[in-house]
């Protein structure tokens, strides 16, 4: 791509594509900070921050040598006050840094044990004190539809946070938990349920449902069965039921790991 023209009309140098992808990249990153202040106290920070690069600028240019030293000896102090009355909102800017595609695909392996973990728990609790549940798992296919029916959460995904959802009696226990990229993006979300008709007659509306999601797409449902207590894994339309929590790490293990094309085992599905 030649890009002369511009050279010319600016009375600068050549500018080669090094050049253009340098700006591409300034701009985004001054794009993502003025995101992540919009709203924040940042903000005033940010105009006042400005203001002074200005009054800076601005002074040298008038002559006005008093100005100018107070400026330049202050501002290294600024700094450091702006680090001690924004650390929440740095921390909150490095963490949403953290989340980005790129980073979420270096520590996918660790934060997959660590959902893993957190469902296992959570099931295993749920289904000593027989309490209905229904996890559903994003895999490939996107569940925005589903997640949008329900209550918004956007939580780092922990067995209280789960086992609290599920409580007979609190607003959010009617209804399925929808995990997004190992975080809890929303609960009380409503399923499709199966109309396969070779169904066994005791899988409830919890099971249906998790049988009807997978139908459709590629995501896992881990369902605790309020009567019996059982744990079960179904993906495809295919149940398997009655699982140890060991037993649920392990399938939950192949099944979330990137490029595993682990399936439901067939013959511990028949008969469901």
């Amino acid at each position: 791509m030649n890009f002369s023209w511009i050279s010319e009309a600016l009375g600068r140098p050549p500018i080669g594509w090094r050049d253009v992808a340098d700006i591409a990249i300034v701009s985004i990153l001054i794009y993502e900070v003025l995101t992540l202040i919009r709203g924040t106290r940042a903000v005033q920070m940010a105009v006042g921050g400005a203001l002074a690069v200005a009054l800076f600028y601005g002074s040298r240019l008038a002559g006005l040598e008093t100005v100018n030293w107070l400026i330049r000896n202050l501002i290294g102090y600024v700094v450091f006050a702006a680090i001690v009355l924004f650390q929440s909102d740095i921390r909150r800017a490095l963490a949403h840094l953290g989340r980005a595609p790129f980073f979420r695909y270096l520590a996918k392996g660790e934060t997959v044990d660590e959902t893993v973990e957190e469902i296992a728990v959570a099931a295993q609790m749920l289904s000593s004190q027989r309490t209905g549940a229904i996890i559903a798992i994003e895999r490939q296919i996107g569940l925005r539809n589903y997640a949008e029916g329900g209550i918004p959460l956007d939580a780092q995904i922990s067995y209280d946070l789960l086992v609290t959802i599920f409580q007979n009696g609190t607003p959010l226990h009617d209804g399925a938990v929808i995990i997004q990229e190992n975080r809890v993006a929303a609960a009380a979300c409503f399923l499709p349920l199966t109309v396969n008709p070779r169904l066994s007659k005791d899988l409830g509306t919890r099971h249906r449902a998790a049988i009807g999601l997978t139908e459709e797409n590629d995501a896992v449902a881990i369902v605790v069965s309020e009567e019996t207590g059982w744990i079960s894994v179904v993906l495809d339309g295919r149940i398997e039921r009655n699982l140890t929590p060991e037993r649920l790490r392990g399938r939950l293990h192949q099944l979330l790991r990137p490029h595993s094309g682990a399936e439901m085992p067939q013959a511990e599905t028949e008969g469901a």
